[in-house]
């Protein structure tokens, strides 16, 4: 969606659709336009007697000069924070995209409720380019707008100087979200573990210059010198050669003292559950796995392209999980890159271990900080829900520091424990390691448990498990109702460019 910025009134005034933000204020309604003209005429409107401009109303009449003026109700004001006014943007921008009008303008500041208006315009300029998303790349019928921009007044010129950084970084992110959505919504026979290493590295090329980014993709011969045995044994289904796909920024002014970040993520572009086979209906929705991968670039996208100021690595590996003559059967041993053996006791739980060798691999790089994220376990949303994150790790500190991040970004993380007793419930009686727990208790938990065995202990680890959060956010209107929803590349973003 283009969106043009706007610091006269000629395009507002001229709009045919002028959308704006009011607020509850007892039983009146709180009007902080910036058209005097536009109050006078909601005064004079009968029915507007009748809205409180409560959050997730709306209100519209027609002016006199025949324009539509909507106003989306904020709720009190001094409640409202930036989460409130992305929603709110969002709700108004689904009831005047769907409608033929040539043009439509917003009021920047009557949504200015955080009172900082180079903030809002920020907020405004996201929660358009994330609602405004849609995946018709097979559909024969493309999604059509009448209106070809939207415009954004903003009455204030103080900061017209800098604007241009502010959107420039709000579409870096924006798009790093939209990017990892198409990834996610992309079919399985077209990515494939090949392709998508493809589209990365052709994605690398073109986005990256001057950025100080390196690439390196590892296939089947790398990945077998690497000693990868357990990203291999999910790899041995299919019909196409795994690939590890590793990154890494350096920004220009980084020194000996620069904090290194890692971000793992599980690419299964596809999960039959191999010989563990899952029944029809799970099986369905699980081109999703790779969704992990698909974070961790577009949160290594957007802090890249906002200049980081720390190295980052983002390791990707993809493969999917398939049945045949060499499928890797249950009961099955196998050697990771770290040396330990590992039972497989159930084919389906098997991106832990594409992310425990990939993991490995982080820890040879010596980072300060590792974060993975991965779906890893139905279980989490039987714990939490679909509507929040999961974190788990080795390091309190760090834990919280990523849960400030997410607080700061409005995006739901909840920690869950590694407990002694998990861990110790990961230990085989024929090998080191198995890729189950005993029960069916605690999935979330004993997944992270068992990657926890292939972190270093000096290095300080998160593990996300997206499982719930990944797709169909129907909750969040900036959101897809369904499909991949990019969330938490904002808290990783945030993360990996505060210092």
């Amino acid at each position: 969606m283009n969106i043009h910025y706007d610091f006269e009134t000629k395009h507002f005034e001229s709009a045919e659709v002028k959308v704006l933000g009011a607020y509850s204020k007892g039983d009146k309604v709180q009007q902080t336009w910036s058209d005097k003209e536009l109050v006078k005429e909601f005064n004079h409107t009968l029915a507007s007697k009748n809205f409180t401009a409560a959050a997730g109303t709306s209100f519209s009449f027609t002016q006199s000069n025949g324009a539509t003026v909507l106003i989306i109700g904020m709720g009190e004001k001094s409640k409202v924070k930036a989460e409130g006014i992305r929603r709110a943007i969002a709700r108004g921008y689904k009831q005047f995209c769907g409608k033929k009008y040539n043009s439509v303008a917003l009021d920047a500041a009557s949504f200015n409720a955080i009172n900082k208006l180079s903030d809002t315009v920020s907020l405004i300029n996201e929660s358009i380019n994330l609602t405004s998303y849609h995946y018709d790349k097979y559909l024969s019928k493309k999604t059509e707008h009448s209106f070809a921009k939207i415009c954004v007044y903003i009455n204030d010129k103080k900061i017209k100087r800098s604007l241009d950084k502010v959107i420039a970084t709000s579409d870096n992110i924006t798009n790093s979200v939209n990017f990892a959505r198409d990834l996610v919504n992309e079919v399985p026979n077209v990515l494939h573990s090949e392709e998508y290493a493809d589209r990365i590295e052709a994605e690398v090329k073109t986005t990256f210059k001057g950025k100080g980014v390196k690439l390196k993709v590892l296939g089947m011969k790398e990945l077998q010198k690497e000693k990868m045995g357990l990203f291999l044994s999910v790899n041995a289904g299919s019909a196409y050669d795994p690939r590890l796909v590793h990154l890494t920024y350096t920004p220009k002014k980084a020194t000996k003292n620069t904090k290194h970040y890692a971000l793992v993520g599980k690419g299964l572009t596809f999960d039959t559950g191999g010989y563990s086979l899952k029944p029809g209906g799970s099986m369905v929705g699980m081109k999703f796995d790779m969704g992990g991968s698909a974070t961790v670039y577009g949160a290594f996208r957007a802090a890249v392209l906002n200049d980081a100021p720390y190295k980052i690595t983002c390791i990707l590996g993809m493969t999917d999980n398939a049945v045949n003559e060499s499928a890797t059967t249950p009961d099955a041993v196998v050697t990771a890159r770290n040396g330990k053996t590992v039972e497989i006791l159930n084919t389906d739980a098997e991106g832990r271990l594409v992310l425990a060798d990939c993991l490995d691999y982080a820890c040879d790089l010596k980072p300060d900080y590792i974060i993975d994220a991965a779906t890893l376990t139905g279980a989490c949303l039987v714990a939490l829900g679909t509507e929040v994150c999961a974190v788990l790790g080795n390091n309190d500190a760090f834990t919280k520091k990523v849960l400030t991040s997410a607080k700061n970004q409005d995006e739901y993380m909840w920690q869950l424990p590694i407990i002694p007793e998990w861990k110790d419930d990961m230990k085989s009686k024929i090998a080191d390691l198995k890729n189950i727990g005993s029960t069916r208790f605690g999935g979330t938990a004993t997944a992270a448990a068992f990657l926890n065995n292939f972190i270093k202990d000096d290095i300080k680890w998160a593990h996300l498990d997206i499982a719930g959060v990944c797709t169909s956010q129907k909750h969040l209107p900036y959101c897809p109702a369904s499909g991949g929803s990019g969330l938490i590349i904002r808290s990783l973003h945030h993360l990996l460019t505060s210092k």
